[in-house]
């Protein structure tokens, strides 16, 4: 055999190795992660998904979007996803799990989730739908050059704050149970909450907020001095040097927290598990805390004191402090308290 007939078999190997190569390199997974937008998604990409790419060499397409618009396009994509793993809120969570686009959770593909605190483990009956990356809380925040730090819901009453004051309305994902919420605050059966109403409609207020970015303006330009707002935007501004400060006032503060879920058809479902088993780390959790002031849901992860003075539990709390909602309630009044916050809130105003 001549040396030109062995360069062209070298070639044609060397060819080959390199096609499938390509070929192997066009097959990998690439996941399709929904998440938040603004500090949030800058966060979750900082502290899991760059991580696991690094790890895996599986690259992450961001899918932003709110946790409503989220559910919007898995329920239209329920035939061919095209997302592979969801975070939502809770409430939302509930209404993806009824609406069949979300894929069981096995801890024998994510063992991580035996790190988990148990009440951050969505399940319903043997199907576990959902588990929490970390808590965010509802508290009060206020300007500290005008306002006195408020103790008590109660304060947002205060005849000093007219025109001033921002809640939310049901538009966001507060809304609904910030009202249930109240109902505790002020004593009223959460059956009947006309009388909740009537105190939301006497609040005079600088603006109901649909979105927390609304807030976080309204709070920038001085519009609102106080109100109710999450530890994760609250901290934000106190951080850029806005004169903002955030409480838990003493009848607690509600809360939820950000939620990972499997979508059900997920073209890498063995990619998307091992993403969601990232995000269940204590190192990922830390980063969470560290950049978003996300209360761990992972066991054990121990933060330096001026980080955990800002998750949403407060300085002294734990995860047990929370106010945390029996959803599939709450989701069952969302009509029922929408229709009756048009009629009897938003008219008055």
């Amino acid at each position: 055999m001549g040396l030109g007939s062995c360069n062209t078999i070298k070639a044609a190997i060397a060819l080959a190795c390199t096609t499938a190569s390509l070929g192997a390199a066009a097959q990998s997974p690439r996941l399709t992660v929904a998440m938040y937008g603004g500090n949030w998604g800058d966060a979750f990409r900082t502290c899991v998904a760059e991580p696991f790419t690094k790890a895996t060499g599986i690259a992450v397409t961001p899918e932003i979007g709110t946790s409503t618009t989220t559910l919007a396009k898995l329920q239209q994509q329920k035939a061919a996803p095209t997302i592979d793993v969801a975070w939502m809120d809770g409430g939302i969570s509930e209404l993806a799990y009824q609406a069949g686009v979300l894929d069981n959770l096995d801890s024998a593909a994510i063992p991580n989730l035996k790190q988990v605190v148990p009440k951050a483990i969505y399940r319903n009956g043997n199907t576990t739908f959902a588990v929490g990356s970390g808590y965010y809380s509802l508290g009060l925040t206020y300007n500290t050059q005008s306002v006195k730090p408020p103790t008590s819901w109660k304060d947002l009453w205060n005849p000093k704050y007219a025109g001033a004051v921002t809640v939310p309305s049901p538009a966001n994902s507060a809304g609904i149970p910030f009202v249930v919420f109240l109902a505790q605050v002020w004593g009223v059966d959460p059956a009947h909450l006309d009388p909740i109403y009537a105190k939301l409609a006497s609040l005079d207020t600088a603006l109901f907020f649909d979105s927390s970015g609304a807030a976080t303006n309204a709070f920038q330009s001085g519009e609102a001095v106080i109100g109710a707002d999450f530890n994760v935007g609250a901290w934000d501004l106190i951080d850029k040097g806005v004169p903002i400060g955030f409480v838990v006032p003493k009848e607690g503060a509600w809360a939820t927290d950000a939620r990972l879920h499997l979508v059900k058809g997920s073209r890498n479902k063995a990619a998307a598990e091992q993403f969601i088993n990232a995000a269940l780390t204590p190192q990922a959790a830390t980063c969470l805390a560290t950049k978003l002031y996300l209360g761990p849901a992972v066991a054990g992860v121990k933060l330096p004191a001026d980080v955990a003075r800002k998750l949403p539990w407060g300085a002294n709390g734990s995860v047990d402090s929370l106010k945390l909602f029996d959803w599939s309630a709450i989701n069952a009044r969302r009509a029922e308290i929408t229709a009756a916050w048009n009629r009897q809130v938003a008219t008055k105003q």
